[in-house]
């Protein structure tokens, strides 16, 4: 997700997107010990995903 995509939204829409994005993090790394991701870089994405939703919060 992009910063331009992450201006868009709302305050709810942002808490919502971090919230789903936190889930998504923590599942991709349980799969991740248990077996290697095919594309381990999915993991830096959404890490980077998170910190972009919180900043956007904080800044609002």
């Amino acid at each position: 997700m992009k910063q331009s995509e992450v201006k868009g939204y709302s305050q709810a829409e942002l808490s919502d997107k971090l919230a789903e994005s936190q889930r998504a993090y923590t599942d991709l790394k349980r799969t991740h010990v248990v077996s290697p991701l095919e594309n381990p870089s999915q993991i830096t994405k959404l890490r980077k995903t998170i910190a972009r939703l919180k900043t956007a919060i904080n800044n609002s």
